[in-house]
């Protein structure tokens, strides 16, 4: 079982952590959340352990889920990259297209998973529009 830490713990956050309990391929480790009131309420909530650092998080998992506001997406994916861990992070990847790619690099390097939780790319409405237009914007890298 994949050993997974989440980065943010608000409204998304939350729901990230209720889906990873509820998965049987997963086992949360615990999440690191900067507000102290938002940490409490998680931790009694889901008896989820709370971390006192991002690193922490990135030391113990083996895929960390960056759930912060997205100026702290680069930051938070370089640092769990770096420490050879996969990342999931939410919509969108960066806040520019240059942050993007340097993840992409860091990731290829590391041999590491990066993947962006674009939820809609997997509804079915989506699918049926690249089907008809005949186009396809996903590019898969198995490394």
């Amino acid at each position: 079982m994949l050993k997974i830490g989440v980065l943010g713990a608000g409204h998304l956050g939350k729901i990230h952590i209720k889906c990873i309990n509820e998965s049987d391929k997963l086992e949360l480790i615990g999440f690191y959340d900067p507000d102290a009131e938002i940490s409490k309420s998680i931790e009694n909530e889901f008896g989820t352990k709370i971390f006192s650092s991002i690193e922490e998080v990135i030391e113990e998992a083996d895929i960390v889920d960056i759930v912060t506001p997205t100026v702290s997406h680069f930051d938070c994916a370089t640092k769990a990259l770096r420490g050879f861990k996969h990342v999931f992070i939410e919509k969108p990847l960066t806040k520019t297209v240059v942050d993007a790619q340097k993840l992409i690099k860091i990731a290829k390097k590391n041999r590491r998973c990066l993947f962006v939780g674009h939820v809609f790319l997997y509804n079915e409405i989506f699918k049926k529009i690249r089907e008809l237009h005949k186009t396809e914007s996903i590019q898969y890298v198995n490394f």
